[in-house]
C-alpha cells in the first residue's frame, strides 16, 4: 500500500464468517472496507501492522488481542472502545449533552478470559456475553462519537492522552497473560511446607497450622473453639477479655492477652492456605508460569484490578517462587511514594517536590523541619491523602499544610467538593462518580426543619466518607494515569530490542515474547521484566528512562523525580 494510503485506524468487527476492517484515513474517513475469513484475519493484521502500524479500533482487547497473540502477532497501538467510552461518558471535561452519554450499549463489564487458548469467533464469544456491540458499524460509530467527543471537550489534550493511556495499558494486561509471570511450582510448594507443615489430606490441616490453632484455643480456654468465623471467635475473645470489635490484625495487635500473638500466627498461615495454598499452586500456576487476569480500570480511579488468583496481593513470602528462567533475567522497580510525588506535581508544590529530590521522599519532609521523624512524616501525609482527622494524623496534618499549603490546598478541596456532593477528576480527566441517590436523599433531609439529630449526624458522616473518597480519588487516579504511561512507554522501549538467539529462547512465555525482554508482572507502582540475561542492564535503563518519560508527558518541566528502587536478579525476593 502507498505511503499516503495508509490507513491511520483499522476498526475490526465480527462478521458472520470471520471479521470486518475498516481502513479509515487520517480525517477518520472510511477508505477501504475489507471482509475476511476467520483463517486469514491473523495473517491480514500482521502484515498490515508491519507496513503501516495503524491503531487497530475494536470493542474489547481481551476480546480481539489475545487469539492474535496465540497466533504470534503483536501490535504497537489500540483504541479500546469499551474502556474509552467508560472515561468519556462520565468525565465532567465532556460536553453533559453529548450523544455519546446515552449510548449504552457500551456500558458493559469487561470480558474475562476463561482459558488459555482463546479464538475469535466462537460462538458464544466474549463480545456475545459481555453484551457489547461487536459489528464493525457499530465500533465505527460509536468510535466516531469518541473522535468528536474528545475533539469538543475542555482540555481535549488531556482526554486524548488519557484514552490513548488506557489502551495501551489493555494491551500490557492481555500480553501479561499471554507471556505469564515466571513461576517455580517447586519453590512454592517448598515455602509452603516449610511454613505450614506438610500438604494434609483431604480436608485435615497442615501441622503448623494445626499446631497454631491449638494454642489459640489453649489460650481461650475452650478446645472447641470456632477460629474461622469472625461471630463465633469474637464471643470466644470477649469471654475471656479481649473486647475488640473485629478480628483485624490491627486491632489485635493492640490487645495485651496470651492469645493474640498465636491467633496473629494462626490467621497469617491460614490467610497463606486459603490464598496462595496447594489449591491455588494447582489451579493459578501452569507449565512454569503464573497467568493471572488483569482488569484494567477495574477500581473507579482507573486503577487495575483482577478476576482470580490474586495477582495483586503477591504475598512477599511467596515472590522466591516469582523465578526466571534459565539464562533470564528478572528486572524488579518499584517506585518510591507514587501517591505523594504524584500530588506534588499535580498542586505544583515546589517545596513537596525539593523534599522528594533524589530521596526518600519522607525523609525530605523531616529535613524540611515539617516534622520530627519519618515514621510522623509518613503518617502525616498518608493522613493528608486518605482524609485521617483523629489521632496521631490529626494532630499532624497542620504542620503539613504550613508546610506544603499547595498540595495540601488540593486535597482539601478535593474533599470539599466531595462533601458538597460534587464531583473532581484527575489530572488527564477522568471523573468520580456522583453521589448515590440515598446521598443526595439523606443530605437534603437533614437540612429541614424536622430533620432528626440521627439524620444529621448521618448526613454529616456519609459527607465526610465521601470527602475522604474524593480526597483520595484525584490523587490514586492520577497516580494510575501516571502508571500508565510508564507501562506503555517501558512496552514501547523493550519491544524495540533485538530478539535472542533461537537457543536463548523462553518456549514458556509464547511465540511473541519468547525471545525479546517483556513485562511480566505490574502491581500499581511496581513491574517486573522478564529478559534475557544479555538485555538485562538495557531492560533496567528502559524501566528507569519510561519513569522519567511518563513524568514529563504527564506534568511537562515540572521539577519532579519519579525516584525508583530497580534490580536486576533471578528471583522476586528482596534480600
Amino acid at each position: 500500500m502507498d505511503a499516503a494510503d495508509a490507513p491511520a485506524w483499522v476498526v475490526l468487527g465480527r462478521a458472520p464468517h470471520g471479521a470486518t476492517a475498516l481502513l479509515l484515513d487520517a480525517d477518520g474517513g472510511e477508505s477501504r472496507r475489507v471482509e475476511l475469513d476467520e483463517g486469514d484475519l491473523a495473517s491480514w493484521i500482521a502484515e498490515l501492522e508491519a507496513a503501516d502500524a495503524p491503531r487497530w479500533v475494536w470493542n474489547d482487547t481481551a476480546r480481539w488481542y489475545a487469539p492474535l497473540l496465540a497466533a504470534g502477532v503483536r501490535v504497537a497501538r489500540c483504541h479500546d472502545l469499551r474502556l474509552c467510552h467508560a472515561i468519556l461518558r462520565d468525565s465532567a471535561l465532556v460536553d453533559r449533552e453529548a450523544p455519546l452519554r446515552s449510548a449504552n450499549g457500551w456500558d458493559a463489564a469487561p470480558h474475562v478470559p476463561d482459558d488459555d487458548t482463546p479464538t475469535l469467533f466462537e460462538l458464544e464469544g466474549p463480545a456475545k456475553r459481555t453484551g457489547l456491540p461487536d459489528g464493525a458499524d457499530d465500533a465505527l460509530l460509536e468510535f466516531s462519537r469518541q473522535r468528536a467527543v474528545v475533539a469538543g471537550a475542555r482540555d481535549h489534550g488531556r482526554l486524548r492522552l488519557l484514552t490513548a493511556a488506557e489502551s495501551a495499558g489493555a494491551l500490557v494486561a492481555v500480553e501479561m497473560r499471554a507471556a505469564g509471570l515466571p513461576w517455580d511450582a517447586a519453590v512454592h510448594d517448598r515455602i509452603l511446607v516449610e511454613t505450614l507443615g506438610e500438604r494434609p489430606l483431604a480436608g485435615g490441616q497442615p501441622a503448623l497450622l494445626a499446631a497454631a490453632a491449638a494454642r489459640v484455643r489453649e489460650a481461650l480456654g475452650d478446645p472447641s473453639a470456632s477460629l474461622d468465623s469472625q461471630p463465633k471467635l469474637l464471643r470466644s475473645l470477649h469471654r475471656v477479655g479481649v473486647l475488640v470489635e473485629s478480628t483485624n490484625r490491627w486491632e489485635l495487635a493492640e490487645q495485651r492477652h496470651p492469645v493474640i500473638e498465636p491467633l496473629l500466627e494462626y490467621k497469617k498461615l491460614s490467610r497463606l492456605l486459603s490464598a496462595n495454598g496447594w489449591s491455588w499452586l494447582g489451579e493459578w500456576v501452569a507449565d512454569g508460569r503464573f497467568r493471572p487476569v488483569y482488569i484494567p480500570g477495574g477500581v473507579v480511579t482507573g486503577r487495575w484490578a483482577s478476576s482470580g488468583g490474586g495477582a495483586l496481593q503477591l504475598p512477599r513470602q511467596l515472590r522466591e517462587a516469582v523465578r526466571a528462567d534459565p539464562g533470564w533475567r528478572l528486572v524488579v522497580a518499584d517506585v518510591a511514594q507514587l501517591e505523594p510525588r504524584v500530588l506534588a506535581a499535580m498542586s505544583g508544590d515546589t517545596a513537596l517536590a525539593a523534599a522528594a529530590r533524589g530521596r526518600d521522599l519522607y525523609a525530605g519532609i523531616v529535613d524540611s523541619g515539617a516534622v520530627a521523624s519519618r515514621q510522623e512524616a509518613k503518617i502525616a501525609l498518608l493522613g493528608a491523602m486518605y482524609g485521617a482527622t483523629t489521632g496521631e494524623s490529626g494532630r499532624l496534618v497542620p504542620r503539613l499544610r504550613r508546610a506544603y499549603p499547595r498540595a495540601m490546598g488540593l486535597v482539601d478541596e478535593a474533599a470539599r467538593t466531595g462533601e458538597d456532593g460534587g464531583v473532581v477528576s484527575t489530572w488527564l480527566g477522568r471523573t468520580s462518580p456522583a453521589p448515590s441517590s440515598d446521598w443526595s436523599a439523606l443530605q437534603s433531609r437533614a437540612t429541614e426543619a424536622e430533620a432528626s439529630r440521627s439524620d444529621e449526624t448521618r448526613a454529616k458522616r456519609w459527607a465526610r466518607d465521601r470527602g475522604r473518597f474524593t480526597r483520595n480519588f484525584v490523587v490514586q487516579g492520577t497516580a494510575a494515569e501516571w502508571a500508565l504511561a510508564w507501562l506503555a512507554d517501558l512496552r514501547t522501549r523493550l519491544a524495540a530490542m533485538p530478539p535472542v538467539d533461537p537457543a536463548k529462547a523462553a518456549p514458556r512465555s509464547g511465540p511473541v515474547f519468547a525471545r525479546r525482554p517483556h513485562l511480566a508482572f505490574f502491581l500499581h507502582d511496581e513491574v517486573i521484566v522478564h529478559t534475557p540475561e544479555e538485555h538485562a542492564d538495557a531492560a533496567a535503563q528502559a524501566v528507569s528512562e519510561a519513569a522519567a518519560s511518563a513524568g514529563r508527558l504527564l506534568f511537562g518541566g515540572f521539577p519532579l523525580d519519579f525516584r525508583l528502587d530497580v534490580r536486576i536478579a533471578e528471583t522476586a525476593l528482596k534480600d
